[in-house]
């Protein structure tokens, strides 16, 4: 039977399979419309690229176990040395005094030992897969956790029985728990730059002390006391500033080497956007200022006990509280700003837009 113009077999067109060379994203990928910036969970704020299974091994820390290694070496010749201190000096008195001297390096080297440690934790998770956000902050807290108690459970075992012992133990405790808080961030690259360049700092701070005599004569140190302060000033805003210069080169370099790492094992690696270079490079110097919270908090008691010793020793521990605060405070910028600096020599001229033809 012929069909006639009017049959509705011939009135209604059939409709075509769409070609799968010209078929929508969204079809093809149902899930890129959630995983876009506006997504919360979506992608680091920090890093550009969909943080899929497969984009999530350019994300890594590397080198996670050597900085963790590093940072527990350096923690222990920090607790090392400030029994040797202690134990050097006389009971009583003195002992407070020295104390309370070494107990801003300690928790430094805890904070920067506990975030270390927890970052190689949260990694090991990450490369099994197991990336979510709770099971990482559980597993960085926990690793920090672990520390802080090693390190507590070594001071009350090696330092003398003294009513400042339980203080240094504590407040060491409490900085490896906070940097395993700190490690929990998903930004792995940017916590393993943090880490670097606060090591790097710590390292250099002590290196530092070597050259302060030669610095305070060159300042022109003589034998009245505005002069002495005057130098003093001066040998620590230098301090200060080769410290900050030494954290931003460093951030940037070990962001540099997770990237070009990236990239040996990917076409396609995650790029870091210029936020990550500034949080890595401020890092160290915020890292002093939340030591220096640690220290004002859970080693009150301490400071205060030194303070009370006697004037010279109230204004002393005053002065010294002033001063790591500068310090942090200018590390934190100066490192910012040099990590940004080298980043930005980084990028090269942004390309012209060719004209549209058919707007000529």
């Amino acid at each position: 039977m012929t069909k006639q113009p009017g049959d509705s077999a011939t009135t209604e067109p059939t409709q075509a399979s769409p070609d799968p060379d010209e078929a929508s994203p969204d079809a093809t990928n149902p899930g890129a419309d959630e995983a876009g910036p506006e997504h919360p969970g979506a992608a680091s704020p920090l890093a550009t690229g969909t943080p899929s299974a497969q984009t999530r091994t350019g994300l890594l820390a590397p080198g996670a176990p050597l900085l963790g290694l590093l940072a527990l070496g350096w923690l222990t010749a920090m607790l090392w040395s400030t029994r040797a201190v202690i134990d050097s000096a006389a009971a009583g008195v003195t002992a407070i005094s020295l104390s309370a001297f070494a107990l801003p390096g300690v928790i430094s080297a805890a904070l920067v030992a506990g975030t270390a440690f927890a970052l190689f934790g949260a990694e090991l998770l990450a490369q099994q897969g197991r990336n979510r956000a709770t099971l990482r902050f559980v597993v960085a807290v926990a690793s920090g956790l672990l520390i802080g108690l090693a390190a507590a459970f070594a001071i009350n075992l090696t330092y003398a029985d003294t009513a400042t012992t339980n203080v240094i133990a504590g407040t060491t405790a409490a900085a490896a728990i906070i940097g395993g808080g700190i490690a929990a961030a998903r930004t792995a690259p940017v916590i393993g730059a943090v880490v670097a360049a606060g090591l790097g700092t710590l390292l250099f701070v002590v290196a530092f002390s070597w050259a302060r005599d030669p610095l305070f004569e060159l300042f022109g140190a003589g034998e009245t006391q505005e002069s002495l302060l005057n130098a003093a000033k001066w040998v620590s805003r230098t301090e200060s500033l080769l410290a900050g210069l030494m954290a931003g080169l460093l951030a940037f370099g070990y962001l540099t080497w997770s990237r070009r790492r990236a990239a040996t094992h990917r076409n396609d690696p995650p790029a870091l956007r210029w936020p990550a270079y500034l949080v890595a490079g401020a890092g160290p110097g915020l890292l002093l200022l939340v030591a220096e919270v640690i220290l004002r908090v859970g080693g009150r008691r301490l400071l205060d006990l030194a303070g009370a010793l006697s004037e010279a020793d109230a204004v002393a521990q005053t002065s010294l509280g002033t001063s790591r605060v500068d310090n942090g405070i200018w590390v934190l910028f100066v490192g910012a700003l040099t990590a940004m600096i080298a980043f930005g020599r980084t990028l090269g001229p942004a390309p012209l837009d060719e004209e549209d033809p058919d707007e000529a």
